[in-house]
């Protein structure tokens, strides 16, 4: 046998000894990823509120978890958020018994209920100058003071009750465009106040999330132009009976953001 022969014989050997083990490999990597199994808590903004018809606790098909259902292999399992939900009823109304440890997924939207948002923009609405200013004062303080507090003691139990899941929290938009101009009684400067409240609203949420290894997603720019007195609003009027909620195409904006923020690879 002459030498070309015998390397030629040698090299067709190599070829069928390595051939399954890289037919392995393909094989093992290209194995389709098992389905995301995802819980959706939380309040108003969480179930969907807004958009009616609604199931129990003003859950909509328009919320977000339903939207991201089958998208990037999502396969929701639970939506337990409730309208009107607080830190407080988030856990004394079964909300957490929807996770587990096979739980991979979780959104969270809480906190607003919790610190009386509403109560600063009826005032800045239907009150004086000096009564919309004591709303956002107040408010603004249990923000800071309360509200860290109460997002610690809810995003543990979340931990403790779905130790295995990527926990995502999703923050607040602002509910007013003050470029164009005074909406009702709230003036330019006032939305801009009440803006401003938001903003710290979502500031203490993201500080909080990030303590607890948890991902914060903003919304905050996909509303800018969309607030509630805006030409294009994606944010309900005060005489809408979802007031000061997302409508269809908030809830998109939602979905949106979620779906841009969450890696797959970082779910099992």
């Amino acid at each position: 046998m002459n030498n070309h022969s015998r390397t030629a014989r040698c090299a067709v050997a190599a070829l069928a000894l390595v051939a399954p083990l890289v037919l392995g490999v393909t094989t093992a990597s290209a194995a389709p990823r098992q389905p995301v199994e995802y819980d959706a808590l939380g309040d108003s903004y969480a179930s969907g509120y807004g958009v009616p018809p609604y199931e129990a606790c003003g859950r909509s098909q328009s919320a977000y978890a339903v939207q991201l259902n089958g998208r990037m292999k999502i396969d929701l399992d639970d939506v337990v958020a409730c309208a009107g939900a607080t830190t407080a009823s988030l856990v004394a109304g079964g909300q957490l018994n929807a996770l587990d440890d096979d739980t991979d997924l979780v959104t969270i939207s809480i906190g607003g209920n919790d610190i009386g948002w509403s109560t600063a923009v009826v005032a800045c609405l239907g009150g004086t100058d000096a009564q919309c200013a004591g709303g956002l004062a107040a408010t603004s303080g249990r923000v800071t003071t309360v509200l860290p507090g109460l997002l610690d003691s809810v995003y543990s139990q979340v931990s403790a009750r779905a130790p295995e899941a990527h926990v995502v929290v999703t923050g607040y938009p602002r509910l007013f465009s003050p470029e164009y101009g005074a909406f009702l009684a709230v003036s330019a400067p006032e939305q801009e106040a009440l803006n401003d409240g938001a903003d710290l609203l979502n500031g203490v949420i993201a500080e909080a999330a990030a303590e607890h290894g948890f991902q914060f997603v903003d919304v905050t720019k996909r509303f800018l132009g969309h607030g509630v007195n805006a030409p294009d609003a994606w944010v309900l009027g005060p005489f809408d009976p979802g007031a000061f909620h997302p409508n269809t195409a908030g809830y998109e904006a939602y979905t949106a953001a979620l779906t841009a923020s969450i890696n797959p690879s970082r779910l099992r």
